[in-house]
């Protein structure tokens, strides 16, 4: 998935305005401006569309992690500067504070159907023999399920 679409997304689930988008941004110790937000959730053939690279998304995500659980004692978490949709996966999972049978719950609503181990591959360590990565098709279940949990319905923007 695009980085913009799994911001986008997040927005759209949690009903953020702009400046909720700041707040969050800021949470984790980056300011950006309103121009730019539009930009990162305007559509791909729009004028204004700005790429989100992924320093960018781990900024916003770890700014998320820090609104829903607050933060934590010590230095701040530094953003990666690579993602893949693995480590979109652990981000949001640790900012609800989901369990391995609310992840489960949440893809079944989208019509997606996995056991535990093959949840638990997407959380292991890319070294790890069971290591599986998260497919675009599962990351997209899982946002279209956490929208249907919170929101209940699938429309988007």
């Amino acid at each position: 998935m695009l980085n913009n679409d799994v911001m986008g997304r997040v927005r759209y689930i949690f009903d953020f305005d702009d400046s909720k988008m700041i707040d969050i941004f800021k949470l984790a110790d980056l300011e950006v401006k309103r121009w730019q937000v539009r930009g990162w959730l305007s559509k791909e053939d729009a004028k204004l569309f700005k790429k989100c690279n992924d320093i960018t998304l781990a900024t916003f995500l770890n700014g998320l992690i820090i609104e829903k659980r607050g933060k934590r004692d010590g230095p701040q978490v530094k953003p990666e500067t690579r993602l893949n949709n693995n480590m979109i996966f652990m981000k949001l999972k640790i900012a609800f504070s989901l369990r391995s049978d609310d992840i489960l719950e949440i893809l079944n609503l989208a019509g997606l159907r996995l056991s535990a181990p093959e949840l638990s591959s997407f959380f292991r360590k890319p070294g790890h023999r069971q290591y599986r990565d998260c497919m675009d098709q599962v990351l997209r279940n899982f946002l279209n399920g956490l929208q249907l949990k919170l929101r209940g319905d699938t429309s988007s923007e």
